[in-house]
C-alpha cells in the first residue's frame, strides 16, 4: 500500500480513505435515506482490512450518528488504529435544524461532543466544515481550532469548501494542514484556483467526492434516480437532473469503456483519475457495505494512460 504525507502533519495516509457521510442515514437535511448501521460497520472493517488508513466523518453527519458508528466500528477492530479526521461548524437543534456556527463557543462544544462520541482524547485532524460569509466569524473559528491544537484536543487542523482568499486569511493566523474541497470529472473548478494554492504552500489535499456521490459509480442508472426518496439529498442535486444527468450518465459509459481495457469499474476509474493530479494527497472514498468497499478498491492499482485520460476529457 502507498502512503503520502498529509501537508505539513506527520501522518502518512494511503491515497484513498474512508467516507463515513453516507453512514449518517437520512434524519436528517443531507442524508442519503435510511442507513442499516450493521452494513455502515462492516463497511468500516473491510476497508480497514484492505488496507486503508483513515477515515473521514462530521459531526453533522446524521446529526452525530455517524461518528458513533465509527467509534461503535473501532471497538470492534484488533489491528492498528486509523487516522480519525473529523469536521465542525454545523450545528442542530432539538428539531434537528441544521446551521453554521463558528463562534469560539459553540466551536469547543463541538469539539467535545465529537470527542465523546469518538470515543478517544484526541482529534487526528480537525476540519471546519464549511466557511460562513461572516469573515471575522471564520477566522475566529480557525483561531479556535489553533487554540485547540495548542490544548491537545486535536493533532492538526484543516479546512474544507474554503476559497483562495479564505486560504489565504486563515494561514495568517496559523499553518493549514489540508483543505478538503469536492473534485470529480463533473466539478473541476479548483483546478484554476485551490489546487495551485494549496502546491505553492504546502497544504494537502483531501478531495471529497470523485464519484459525485456515487454518479459516476456505474450502479447509477435513471430508474435508480427517479426512485431516490426524499430522504436523500441526491434527489434534490442538479447533478442528478436533467439536462446534467444525461452529461454525466454518457460520461459514465466513457468511463466503463476505459475500464474495460484495465479490469475496473467506472467509479475506479474516476477516483483513479482523481488520484492522477499531482496535488491531490488522497481521496475521500464512501461506501455504505462491505461489497461496496470490494468494488471501489481497484481504484488504487488503475493505471490510466495518457491516452485513457484523453479519452475520458474528450468534449462531448
Amino acid at each position: 500500500m502507498e502512503y503520502r504525507q498529509l501537508g505539513n502533519s506527520d501522518m502518512k495516509i494511503t491515497p484513498m480513505g474512508f467516507g463515513a457521510w453516507a453512514l449518517g442515514g437520512g434524519n436528517w437535511e443531507w442524508g442519503w435515506g435510511e442507513q442499516d448501521d450493521r452494513q455502515s460497520i462492516a463497511a468500516i472493517l473491510r476497508a480497514l482490512e484492505l488496507g486503508l488508513n483513515w477515515i473521514d466523518t462530521a459531526a453533522a453527519y446524521g446529526l452525530g450518528h455517524s461518528e458513533e458508528i465509527v467509534r461503535a466500528a473501532l471497538e470492534q477492530w484488533n489491528g492498528p488504529r486509523p487516522y480519525v479526521f473529523t469536521k465542525c461548524g454545523m450545528v442542530w437543534d432539538d428539531a434537528g435544524e441544521v446551521t453554521v456556527s463558528l463562534r469560539a463557543e459553540s466551536m469547543r462544544r463541538e469539539c467535545e461532543a465529537s470527542l465523546r462520541r469518538l470515543g478517544t482524547d484526541t482529534i487526528d485532524l480537525y476540519q471546519i466544515h464549511w466557511p460562513v460569509e461572516d469573515t471575522a466569524e471564520t477566522m475566529e473559528g480557525w483561531a479556535t481550532l489553533a487554540e485547540l491544537r495548542q490544548e491537545g484536543k486535536v493533532r492538526w487542523i484543516g479546512v474544507s469548501n474554503f476559497s483562495v482568499e479564505q486560504l489565504r486569511q486563515a494561514q495568517a493566523i496559523a499553518p493549514i494542514t489540508s483543505l478538503q474541497p469536492p473534485y470529480s470529472l463533473i466539478r473541476r473548478d479548483i483546478e484554476a484556483g485551490q489546487l495551485p494554492h494549496c502546491r505553492q504552500q504546502g497544504i494537502g489535499v483531501i478531495v471529497y467526492s470523485p464519484m459525485e456521490s456515487g454518479l459516476l459509480s456505474g450502479a447509477m442508472t435513471r430508474e435508480r434516480v427517479a426512485s431516490l426518496p426524499d430522504n436523500d439529498w441526491r434527489s434534490r442535486s442538479e447533478a442528478f437532473q436533467e439536462p446534467e444527468l444525461s452529461r454525466n450518465l454518457d460520461l459514465v459509459e466513457r468511463l466503463r469503456a476505459v475500464g474495460a481495457r484495465h479490469g475496473c469499474s467506472p467509479g475506479e476509474v474516476a477516483i483513479a483519475w482523481v488520484l492522477l493530479q499531482p496535488v491531490v494527497t488522497a481521496a475521500i472514498v464512501g461506501a455504505r457495505n462491505a461489497e461496496q468497499v470490494d468494488g471501489v478498491i481497484g481504484a488504487l492499482d488503475c493505471r490510466l494512460s495518457p491516452e485513457d485520460v484523453a479519452e475520458i476529457e474528450a468534449p462531448f
